[in-house]
């Protein structure tokens, strides 16, 4: 399952519900205490209620509500849930869906008690026609009656099956949101959510101001995410244990009650127990690694930087690790500051992981920063911006509109050191660029190495929206040249390219000859890289596909997987592994025209 959006109500400084929307990696960035890690606590609660548990003096104290709701909306959901023996059912047949075929799920927290009790709905496009409302509330024997008043034609056996033949025949069903109540015991509203708990994503929260004792901290954090990350892992195994002492206990619960009815017949006519499988916390809290240094001296006993260090090492042998297996249940990776006492080095190693491990299936990054070096280097479609408006109360922006904002609030200044601006369309074409020009400036040195000369700096323009940063020239405020270099898979992209070319202001533009940018690369890097044979050609094959796509159908094929790889994913891949395997003379021959180093000259040039 993967996490959409989050709403926020009456929580902390968040009194009027707000809805943040969720990328595979998000950064939320403002000033301090404006409500930036309110966010990732609030979803730490709604996971796990551990690092972070609600506590009554959560609730707004403006709003005069003790109620806190906490919302998140999923894809990616379970094909299938199983109720009980031969009984399957799907999230959308039980109309637990959202009208966008989304999952909903929400959780009220009653602040006015000492410890917080709390309450799961699913919001869902359900039934509300007299009759048909409240059947995932009725026990099998309520449904075969319905049915025999009905007439319907329909076993009676299986609740899932006796429910959508009652719907079917209801006629109008007055689909509408409404909040249906599944934490409490009601029958199968109740077996849905016991089911439901164990495909959500796993939550590992990585605070700034952590302690650095030997059981929380630092030292122990990652070690937790890594071994819930193993248990992820081994699930499938875990749910058979469990099938498995469900289905004794509920023969010895049998057995008991058939002993019962022979001692007394009117005692008891039903004896059902109510089975409650571990959740994956308790499964997780079974475990604990501890790790010692050099000389035996205890993680937690070095200076914060150190500590600090195990994140960076975490989070970048995570990202190779999630790149080489798949993992069935997703998880998501919540750090606060992670800037917080690293060299610049050390920070843009930790961003690239951040980036390649958010672009693995079934992974996200949430990220909280309010420094400028370390925002500037991440990916403009992540921004989420959070300010206070007029009556202070904190709003979420996101989009090119807000980049001058951040830029504004986090006391980001154009670079003196910046010659030339090279606009490209997306993060990807970084990578590329710099090593396609670092391989090159080794072969001739009169052309510039991009990946280590400060007088050019990458704009990402993003294809939504380049369209406007070139019209409105967004960028003559830093009164810099302009490079913009598109891929000529967009037909509208020649348009762009025009209207750069006739500024007069010594800024140029020019499209690919090839299809895309992954076109220049060279068969023998890929397989360098990945070990898989890929016909890199100019452009698509006759079946429309380019390299991106040739190359995930030939990289999950080695892997003997069904599991699909989209262009982005495909696209990051390359640029981060195959790009650095390529060589001059691999350049040479597949651009012997010299298309690539024209670019690279003519940027030199303006240098």
């Amino acid at each position: 399952m993967r996490l959409e959006s989050v709403s926020i109500k009456n929580f902390r400084c968040y009194r009027d519900e707000v809805t943040i929307s969720m990328a595979d990696l998000t950064t939320f960035v403002g000033k301090n205490d404006i409500g930036k890690s309110t966010v990732l606590e609030a979803l730490e609660i709604f996971f796990n209620n551990e690092t972070v548990k609600i506590e009554s003096g959560d609730a707004n104290i403006y709003s005069g509500d003790p109620l806190v709701t906490i919302t998140c909306e999923f894809s990616g959901l379970p094909e299938k849930l199983t109720l009980d023996a031969g009984a399957d059912t799907t999230l959308a047949a039980e109309y637990l869906l959202s009208a966008a075929g989304r999952l909903k799920i929400q959780k009220v927290f009653d602040c006015s008690k000492k410890t917080p009790g709390c309450e799961v709905f699913i919001l869902a496009n359900h039934p509300t026609a007299d009759g048909v409302a409240d059947l995932l509330d009725l026990k099998e024997k309520d449904l075969q009656k319905l049915i025999k008043e009905r007439k319907l034609d329909i076993a009676l056996k299986g609740n899932p099956g006796m429910r959508q033949a009652l719907w079917a025949g209801a006629g109008e069903l007055g689909l509408r949101e409404v909040a249906l109540p599944v934490s409490k015991p009601k029958e199968d509203s109740k077996r849905i959510w016991d089911q439901l708990e164990n495909y959500l994503p796993m939550y590992a929260l990585f605070q700034s101001d952590r302690s650095s004792r030997d059981s929380d901290g630092e030292v122990q954090n990652p070690m937790k995410a890594a071994v819930a990350a193993a248990i992820a892992e081994v699930q499938d195994d875990i749910n058979r244990i469990q099938a498995k002492v469900q289905e004794k206990a509920e023969q010895i619960a049998k057995s008991t009650h058939e002993a019962l009815m022979t001692i007394d017949p009117g005692l008891a006519q039903e004896l059902t127990p109510q089975f409650t499988p571990p959740t994956v916390a308790k499964w997780t809290g079974l475990f604990a690694v501890g790790m010692d240094t050099d000389d035996g001296i205890p993680l937690n006993k070095r200076g914060s930087g150190v500590r600090r260090l195990v994140l960076v090492s975490f989070f970048k042998a995570e990202a190779e690790r999630r790149l080489k297996i798949g993992t069935s249940r997703s998880i998501i990776y919540a750090i606060e500051e992670p800037e917080t006492a690293q060299h610049p080095n050390n920070q843009r190693i930790l961003i690239e992981s951040f980036k390649t491990l958010a672009s693995e299936a079934g992974c996200q990054v949430l990220l909280t920063t309010h420094s400028p070096g370390f925002a500037s280097e991440l990916p403009t479609a992540s921004i989420r911006f959070v300010k206070r408006d007029a009556d202070r109360r904190p709003v979420i922006e996101q989009g090119a509109d807000v980049f001058g904002q951040v830029a504004e609030t986090l006391g980001v200044v154009p670079d003196s050191r910046v010659k030339v601006l090279l606009c490209v369309e997306g993060p990807t074409d970084v990578p590329a660029f710099k090593h396609l020009s670092r391989i090159l400036h080794e072969a001739d040195n009169t052309l510039p190495d991009l990946s280590n000369d400060d007088r050019v700096a990458f704009v990402l323009l993003g294809g939504s929206t380049l369209r406007h940063w070139v019209t409105q020239h967004y960028l003559r405020a830093l009164n810099r040249r302009e490079v913009h270099i598109y891929d000529n898979d967009v037909p509208k992209y020649a348009d762009s390219v025009a209207a750069v070319n006739q500024r007069g202001d010594g800024s140029w533009a020019a499209l690919t000859t090839k299809h895309e940018i992954e076109c220049y690369l060279h068969g023998g890097a890929i397989w360098e890289a990945f070990g898989v044979n890929v016909a890199v050609a100019d452009q698509p094959d006759a079946n429309g596909k380019a390299v991106p796509k040739l190359f995930a159908e030939a990289f999950f094929a080695k892997q003997n997987t069904d599991a699909v790889m989209s262009d982005t994913k495909a696209k990051q891949r390359l640029s981060e592994k195959a790009f650095p395997r390529m060589t001059a003379a691999m350049i040479a021959e597949r651009d012997p025209i010299g298309e690539v180093a024209g670019w690279f000259r003519r940027i030199g040039e303006m240098l």
